[in-house]
């Protein structure tokens, strides 16, 4: 669980997941494909076919208060599309 972070549950991963099974993740930023890979299989029990990799970088963002303009930036985060062998899926809901 040191590697993936958090699954990444939206609309658009939904239909991803039902149309093409595949399922993305929130990964640590040093991890390598073959270890979100090894991860993967085993903490969900599945075949996994490919691993496509994107690194996002922080948006600058600012917001005008009484006191004045205050900008931060948000965070940078690796981004893990995870492709299953036919047959395979993960249910993200069973836990709840």
């Amino acid at each position: 669980m040191d590697i993936l972070i958090k699954p990444l549950v939206t609309e658009k991963m939904n239909e991803q997941s039902e149309r093409y099974n595949r399922y993305g993740f929130v990964v640590v930023k040093s991890a390598s494909k073959p270890q979100i890979k090894k991860a993967i299989e085993g903490m969900y029990d599945v075949t996994v076919d490919s691993v496509n990799t994107m690194v996002y970088g922080g948006k600058v963002k600012s917001r005008y208060t009484k006191s004045g303009v205050i900008s931060g930036k948000t965070t940078a985060y690796k981004k893990a599309i995870v492709t299953l062998a036919e047959g395979d899926s993960i249910d993200f809901y069973s836990n709840i």
